[in-house]
């Protein structure tokens, strides 16, 4: 049996959110959806799940009993625990009794959450609440699964795990279909339709459509012999103790001027601490860092662009207002020049009703206005599509070009391949570090995340190089 759509448009008033669009989403396979912020994703699968009304063409589902659903938000009460929202969501779907124990114990069993049953939603970490979600969806056993950005943002041990809970779906002969901005995780589908802009761009198998996106010009990587400029960040047996609790164990690490390095793990592994302990926002336990030869200071980060998840922008401040105060706080005068043209057509927009990808490229031009010599990003393309990905990777590698140090975290291959050497962190420690290729050796980056986050750190870093 295949589900999905035909020639489906939505419109919102005089927006098309959806044009003409259609989609196959056989019986016991994983169809995937890509696009970024805007591209239709989100309105596709809620067309599918019953939630949006097509303005023409049509969708084609089992019942609406038969269907199973998880928003971009995870669609969990962060106010209920983990038994309780699954018995919610199963009472919804008409389950009781026995039947709804035995699915709930079931699934808290195959999705690690046994031991947080009594746990609050809203006390659960990312990927726990991201398992919980796809609990919640699959408890009634659907015929057929939507699940809007299930992996984004998560760490890839998590990202793993949610991948085994899909391909148990697939098993019984269910269909599934996801949305994503990130090509490497709609390689894992049988078929792939990629959106933009509410159209049609791509769709196929991953293999077909792979040269059909666009990807960045120029060199991504660094294949000369060139010496790279001095050491501009660096830590030695760095260490952060929060009581008993050890979150940097003894790490080293070091970023020179033109070259771009990854720092990858799960979440917890220690990566935002030791960030903050480069940037001197934290004191060391242990160890040393420096920050251009020196502690760091105040006047250091004066020399540095940040980008946090969270991007620092003000969301009740226009474009232009934000890149005035970003380039006055760095000190630097003079009117504000924005480069890119889609920023400097809407000056007077305020950030919160900018799409997430303009946002994005908004906060690399404010960690930019004033030339930084180290240039500091966490998960810096995260939910933008990917024409904007390559963009955005443009320019980080035009900075390290002109001699800037990049310090970047990642979770995805689509982001580490554009790095020249990766540092992978688990339990506060670094268990490997190398090129991407000799981190992953014969398998995928997802897998050799999982295998170093999983090993005991007894044993470690592993020596997969020479760096």
């Amino acid at each position: 049996m295949t589900w999905g759509a035909r020639d489906l448009t939505v419109r919102f008033g005089r927006t098309v959110a959806l044009d003409a669009v259609s989609l196959d989403v056989p019986a016991g396979a994983v169809t995937a959806v890509v696009g970024g912020d805007g591209a239709g994703k989100t309105t596709l699968l809620r067309a599918l799940a019953g939630g949006v009304s097509p303005s023409a063409g049509h969708v084609s589902t089992p019942p609406r009993r038969d269907v199973g659903f998880s928003s971009a938000g995870g669609g969990i009460y962060a106010d209920l625990t983990v038994d309780e929202n699954l018995a919610f969501a199963g009472s919804a779907y008409g389950l009781r009794g026995t039947r709804l124990r035995e699915r709930a114990d079931a699934l808290v069993v195959a999705t690690g959450l046994d031991d947080a049953r009594d746990r609050l939603a809203e006390r659960l970490s990312g990927g726990m609440r991201r398992k919980l979600a796809f609990a919640a969806a699959v408890i009634h056993e659907p015929r057929l699964l939507i699940l809007d950005e299930p992996t984004t943002g998560i760490d890839p041990v998590s990202r793993h795990d949610i991948w085994d809970l899909i391909s148990g779906v697939t098993q019984r002969d269910a269909a599934v279909v996801f949305s994503t901005t990130y090509m490497d995780e709609a390689a894992r589908a049988a078929r792939v339709l990629v959106l933009h802009e509410g159209r049609t761009l791509a769709a196929g198998t991953p293999a077909e459509i792979a040269g059909a996106l666009p990807r960045p010009a120029g060199r991504l990587r660094r294949h000369d012999p060139t010496p790279l400029g001095a050491t501009l960040v660096e830590s030695r047996d760095a260490t952060r103790r929060f009581g008993s609790f050890t979150a940097v164990d003894d790490v080293d690490l070091s970023v020179a001027g033109g070259e771009v390095v990854g720092l990858l793990g799960a979440n917890g592994a220690g990566k935002t601490t030791l960030i903050r302990l480069l940037l001197g926002l934290l004191p060391v336990s242990g160890g040393r860092v420096r920050l251009f030869g020196e502690a760091p200071s105040r006047d250091a980060r004066r020399r540095l662009g940040y980008v946090p998840q969270t991007l620092g922008l003000w969301e009740d401040l226009t474009v232009r207002e934000n890149l005035e105060f970003s380039a006055g706080a760095f000190g630097v005068s003079g009117p504000v020049e924005e480069a890119d043209p889609d920023l400097a057509a809407a000056p007077r927009t305020l950030v919160r009703d900018l799409p997430l990808g303009l946002r994005r490229r908004l906060a690399f031009a404010a960690a930019l206005s004033h030339g930084p010599e180290l240039l500091v990003l966490d998960e810096p393309t995260s939910g933008v599509d990917p024409m904007a990905r390559a963009r955005l990777w443009e320019t980080i590698r035009g900075a390290a070009d002109g001699g800037a140090a990049v310090l970047v975290t990642t979770h995805y291959t689509e982001e580490a391949v554009h790095c020249d050497r990766l540092i992978v962190m688990a339990a506060g420690r670094a268990v490997a570090r190398g090129t991407l290729a000799e981190i992953v050796g014969g398998g995928t980056l997802e897998e050799a995340l999982v295998r170093l986050s999983s090993s005991t750190t007894d044993q470690g870093e592993a020596r997969v190089t020479s760096h």
